[in-house]
């Protein structure tokens, strides 16, 4: 009884401490202006998302390598590392305000997301798995998402001001959040050992390189993994690419003055907190994937109904967005997690998909900058409305035609 307890104890502090950790990583007091900040230092549309598609390419490259070497090694030097290059990034557009500068700071920030992407969730799922907890994963996991978010609702609304009394403080306190997350990677406890000890000696004798194939070998074989992974593009490539690139220029196409872009920010991170947080709505009531299809469209309405909405009708549809996006994002980790049979290769996986995902970023960010440069933002949403729909219903009958093959 008390070996019970004092496990359960440990897995409570785990999940407290990995959600600070995604707190502070998440906290990017400049999000909601650095659109604004480049364009002031002298920036053109063009050139503000070509460093946006650059980044998201140099993700893709970064993620197989920081994976494997996270599934060799120990997930937590990994989540310390991505904070400390973190710390670096958000102190180079303070130093370096140009062109160069911005790219080089949207570098080391992709380089630290490929250290703490898999990684986090890879540690947060072996961790509970191997207590006894992994039915704590889900609700674990829309925790840490809601904790990387609340620090934006309490700070965001303040940077317009901010910027007022120092215009690079936004980074300054980005880099502050950064050390925090440092602090707290050295917190986490190493993993326990497994339930049968079968992840022990091999996984830590093995060359790094060899077990590339063996994780790709896995992936092929897994059809349902390959195609909830191709789900998950959907999810996160409409998340990421609304929250970083399209959420300004649909504020700016509907006249909203810059200075409440903080406040509006604040409230729809507020609302993915909440959904992230409440994942447990749905449960019992639609099957995850059935979650995942009918989250996932509406967020795609969502994009199209902003095109004709004027200026409050496009922050509430926003809003809804937003909450949509918390509600779905926990619920598509699990599933891929779940789907993962070889734990061993689990951040390699991970990163895999994080792979897909920020390839189609790069190409949607592309195609925006010349949407925009060509004065068309309402037909960009709008396209991409229709193309996520109706990758979703393909997906769904593929899966459907797996499940039934089985």
């Amino acid at each position: 009884m008390r070996s019970t307890r004092l496990r359960g104890d440990a897995v409570a502090r785990v999940i407290r401490v990995n959600a600070g950790f995604n707190f502070c990583f998440g906290l990017l007091w400049w999000l909601p202006v650095f659109y604004a900040y480049q364009r002031d230092a002298g920036l053109a549309d063009s050139e503000i998302f070509g460093i946006q598609s650059i980044y998201y390419v140099a993700f893709c490259l970064l993620e197989i390598p920081t994976g494997m070497l996270a599934d060799r090694f120990d997930y937590r030097r990994f989540l310390g590392a991505g904070a400390a290059v973190l710390l670096v990034a958000n102190l180079v557009p303070v130093a370096w305000p140009t062109y160069a500068g911005f790219l080089a700071h949207f570098l080391l920030i992709a380089l630290a997301r490929s250290l703490v992407s898999g990684a986090c969730s890879a540690y947060l799922y072996e961790y509970l798995d191997r207590s006894g907890a992994r039915e704590r994963y889900r609700d674990a996991e829309g925790k840490a998402r809601s904790a990387s978010l609340v620090g934006r609702v309490v700070c965001w609304p303040f940077v317009g001001l901010l910027m007022q009394v120092e215009h690079t403080l936004p980074y300054w306190l980005s880099a502050a959040s950064a050390a925090g997350a440092c602090w707290l990677a050295l917190r986490l406890p190493a993993l326990p050992d497994p339930v049968d000890g079968a992840l022990g000696g091999p996984r830590a004798a093995r060359p790094v390189w060899s077990a590339l194939p063996q994780a790709f070998a896995a992936l092929r074989r897994g059809r349902v993994l390959l195609l909830i992974m191709v789900q998950g593009v959907a999810v996160f490539t409409l998340v990421r690419v609304f929250q970083v690139n399209l959420a300004q220029p649909i504020l700016a196409e509907k006249a909203v003055p810059l200075g409440v872009y903080g406040a509006i920010f604040a409230g729809m991170t507020l609302l993915e907190s909440l959904g992230a947080a409440r994942t447990g709505w749905l449960r019992g009531r639609l099957s995850d994937r059935t979650a995942v299809f009918l989250l996932t469209v509406a967020m795609a309405a969502c994009l199209a109904l902003a095109v004709p909405a004027e200026m409050v009708g496009t922050v509430a549809i926003l809003g809804v967005f937003s909450l949509v996006s918390g509600l779905s994002y926990p619920i598509q980790r699990t599933l891929v997690n779940d789907a993962i049979t070889d734990s061993r290769h689990r951040a390699t996986m991970l990163s895999a998909e994080s792979i897909i995902d920020r390839a189609v970023c790069a190409l949607v960010v592309l195609a925006l900058g010349g949407y925009l440069d060509a004065g068309a933002l309402g037909a960009f949403l709008v396209h991409t409305a229709i193309a996520t729909a109706v990758l979703m219903a393909v997906v769904a009958v593929a899966l459907r035609h797996v499940r039934g093959t089985r």
